[in-house]
């Protein structure tokens, strides 16, 4: 066999194999992009809490909770009547070990009580937030209605989540909590130093961060935090137009 013949052999070879190694990768069951790392959100999630590592002083520079303040927010998206009110009680609750501050978040809609949520943080000594559940009540025409969405670190393999890193860097990304199939909101961050415009006043050098969920797909929301109010001062769609949540007024006891 002359040597030419030797060398087309081996080169048909060699394109069979790369072609039956495309074919076999064509056949395998591909991930769920949907715009997120897969990874992270399949990979194990076991955050270890000391709670001499927690405390109730909750002075991140973009989530500060001051006892006695009030957020007061309205949904100025078209077709909107919603008012949203966020209040740092003077409530410490003790999660699994670790003592966090309640915040109650209440929402009317057309003026009538449609959500009453207490929420639960604790920061961290290197300054992260941390999340340790809600207990929501909803309602509809007035009356209770149930508790979906209530979730508490410790019970039913509930673990808390972050809300607010210490030092956010552009394209990091946290869970926020995680309650398997009831509770699985993520956060990226999006930009800093970002100038935000809402009926309370102009903010500069505010963090923008994009909140999505695991299960809740249609969760798609930027947030902006800005260190002049040390708390969020907008909520807006990802889309645009379903939902323009700013903030009009804080207040302090």
């Amino acid at each position: 066999m002359t040597k030419p013949s030797i060398y087309l052999i081996i080169g048909l070879a060699v394109v069979a194999v790369i072609f039956s190694g495309l074919y076999y990768i064509s056949k395998q069951p591909k991930a769920e992009q949907n715009d997120h790392t897969t990874t992270l959100v399949n990979s194990s999630y076991q955050p270890v809490i000391n709670p001499a590592d927690f405390s109730t002083t909750i002075n991140n520079r973009f989530f500060t909770l001051v006892p006695g303040q009030k957020f007061s927010y309205q949904n100025s998206a078209a077709g909107s009547n919603e008012r949203i009110e966020t209040e740092v009680t003077n409530e410490i609750k003790t999660v699994m070990d670790v003592a966090t501050v309640e915040v109650r978040d209440r929402a009317w809609v057309d003026n009538q009580l449609a959500e009453d949520t207490r929420d639960w943080y604790a920061q961290a000594k290197n300054g992260d937030v941390w999340y340790f559940g809600e207990a929501v009540d909803n309602y509809e025409n007035g009356k209770l209605k149930n508790h979906d969405g209530s979730w508490e670190v410790g019970i039913d393999g509930a673990k808390p989540g972050i809300v607010m890193l210490a030092n956010p860097k552009v394209g990091d990304r946290y869970r926020q909590e995680y309650y398997a199939g009831i509770a699985e909101d993520m956060g990226d961050v999006v930009a800093l130093e970002q100038t935000v415009r809402v009926p309370s006043g102009t903010f500069d050098h505010c963090l923008q961060t994009r909140d999505w969920s695991v299960v809740e797909k249609s969760l798609n929301e930027y947030k902006y935090y800005c260190p002049q109010v040390g708390f969020v001062v907008l909520e807006e769609s990802v889309k645009g137009g379903e939902e323009q949540v700013e903030l009009v007024n804080v207040t302090t006891r």
